[in-house]
């Protein structure tokens, strides 16, 4: 399948995953791209590549100022904050799901982004974990509330999947990263201002990282998966990268040294299996090595690399 000529609904379009989907969508589609936009420079940024926007709180949201019907929805709005308050993530991550799967139900496939953080840890931290191992939405320091109320919005997205009839996909993210950001990115500011990287003691620290090249190659495969029940599947690079390794490789490209640490603030890793959404979707292109080069030139252009 190809996304051509279709009209598509993409939320929370300014975001590290979405902007480079809805920029290269937006080439051969009709794109719109819903958020509350408080920040007026990001809708500018959002309309700059020729998405329709249009402000939209998802956790009160009113539709008049949209189309009666989208040929697709990516779902790819979530909120992620600091804060302890679980109600208003359920609000927004979760019920707001369902409120826009019940007003696009005659779309012909939507695509909810979850996360591998869903997952319960596994006793073996070498466990590559597929689709039906056991959940328990582990919380995580840059969100505490972020895990539950994504599984919470798994639940209410395979319930609106079998209500009203969508052809749903739900998409168990792992390390997304590219051009616009992603835990790389994050890490490869850490290396450039010389801050050391901790890590959890005696976690996993292997992750499978997928390029924002794949993540579009894939989208319409995935689409085209998506069923009644609900398709869940992982979605993550097809090669396992300690992230001692993609810190060292990065360090190295920058000329710089870096120092690891432990924390309990570090951020856990989960070895998603990539084995279904291979069959999905095919492999992916990008190797890791090329396309954290291809990051650094994008996001660094000062830095000469070896």
């Amino acid at each position: 399948m190809q996304l051509v000529g279709q009209r598509i609904l993409v939320t929370g379009p300014a975001g590290q995953i979405a902007f480079p989907l809805v920029k290269r969508l937006a080439e051969d589609n009709e794109v719109w791209g819903i958020a509350r936009f408080s920040d007026p420079a990001t809708r500018k940024r959002v309309d700059s590549v020729g998405v329709v926007t249009r402000s939209v709180d998802l956790a009160d949201p009113v539709w008049t100022d949209l189309p009666d019907s989208f040929d697709y929805v990516l779902h790819l709005a979530a909120r992620v904050s600091t804060d302890h308050d679980y109600d208003r993530a359920i609000q927004v991550n979760a019920e707001a799901t369902g409120q826009l799967m019940s007003r696009y139900r005659h779309t012909r496939a939507c695509l909810v982004m979850s996360t591998c953080r869903v997952y319960a840890v596994p006793e073996n931290p070498r466990h590559d974990i597929v689709e039906t191992d056991p959940l328990a939405a582990v919380p995580q320091p840059y969100s505490p509330t972020y895990a539950v109320s994504k599984l919470a919005q798994e639940a209410v997205a395979r319930f609106a999947a079998r209500e009203f009839n969508v052809a749903t996909v739900i998409a168990r993210m792992n390390v997304a990263y590219g051009d616009n950001g992603g835990l790389p990115a994050m890490l490869l500011d850490a290396i450039l201002e010389e801050a050391p990287i901790r890590l959890p003691k005696g976690a996993n620290t292997v992750c499978l990282p997928i390029h924002e090249a794949d993540i579009f190659d894939q989208l319409p495969a995935l689409l085209a998966a998506a069923s009644v029940p609900a398709v869940i599947t992982n979605w993550g690079g097809d090669q396992h990268v300690d992230i001692r390794e993609l810190v060292t490789f990065m360090a190295d490209q920058v000329g710089r040294e870096v120092q690891f640490g432990s924390s309990a603030e570090g951020i856990m890793q989960l070895r998603p299996d990539p084995t279904r959404r291979r069959r999905i979707a095919g492999p992916c292109r990008v190797d890791w090595r090329d396309g954290i080069r291809r990051m650094i030139t994008a996001r660094h252009p000062e830095i000469d690399l070896p």
